[in-house]
């Protein structure tokens, strides 16, 4: 928890803000990757759903952290299956965060760049975007394939300079995934904050290592 807003948002000029998980509900991807994914991949191969998640899950986390990981043509080509339209099927289950919206407006009345930096692919991106009000709330969208590696690499951080004109010590990160946080941590961005919430379906779980926020009215001054 911030216990000083007034402090922590002290010199900060620009907000870069992760998308699944981060504003919109992760509840969507889980149910994609974890139960969509495997059924459709079990009926197509003709393969025990249990024998399916396993050989899926054990694929998905090779690529964690990779560009390959969040590259919807790749897993098309890999899996055999239409990810793209897969997705569209279950289209109804994109949600933005509650508090999201309000906390973009505050940003912008307080005179913040807001930025989105993604690991999704290009078409991942699309179809979110098509399905909520969020595209044009933005100073700029970047996807780690226009960096050419994945958040999760110091490096990202580097290469998004040549992108996005900013300064580390004037930027704060909000993202789901801690292994972002520490690279970012890395190339010294200032303020760093976990969202503990990334699926309305799961418990909040908190970092020991960041500052956790379940909704971002917790970062928003009244």
């Amino acid at each position: 928890m911030l216990n000083d807003l007034h402090t922590f948002w002290a010199g900060i000029e620009l907000v870069l803000l992760d998308m699944d998980g981060t504003l919109l509900d992760r509840h969507f991807d889980d149910y994609f990757w974890n139960i969509l994914v495997p059924e459709t991949y079990a009926a197509k191969h003709n393969l025990d759903l249990d024998r399916a998640r396993t050989e899926l899950f054990a694929r998905f986390k090779s690529r964690e952290g990779t560009l390959e990981w969040a590259d919807l043509d790749f897993w098309s080509e890999e899996l055999g299956l239409d990810i793209p339209a897969l997705k569209m099927q279950i289209e109804h289950l994109i949600e933005v965060h509650p508090y999201v919206l309000d906390f973009i407006d505050y940003c912008r009345e307080t005179e913040k760049r807001v930025c989105l930096v993604t690991n999704a692919h290009g078409k991942t991106l699309d179809i979110k975007m098509a399905k909520t009000d969020l595209r044009n709330r933005f100073d700029k969208i970047i996807c780690s394939q226009q960096i050419g590696v994945a958040k999760e690499e110091p490096i990202f951080w580097e290469r998004l300079k040549d992108h996005l004109d900013f300064d580390p010590a004037m930027t704060m990160l909000a993202d789901d995934t801690e292994a972002v946080l520490v690279s970012a941590d890395q190339a010294g961005i200032s303020k760093l904050v976990h969202v503990a919430r990334p699926s309305s379906k799961l418990v909040p779980r908190k970092s020991a290592r960041f500052h956790s926020i379940s909704y971002f009215k917790e970062l928003i001054i009244s």
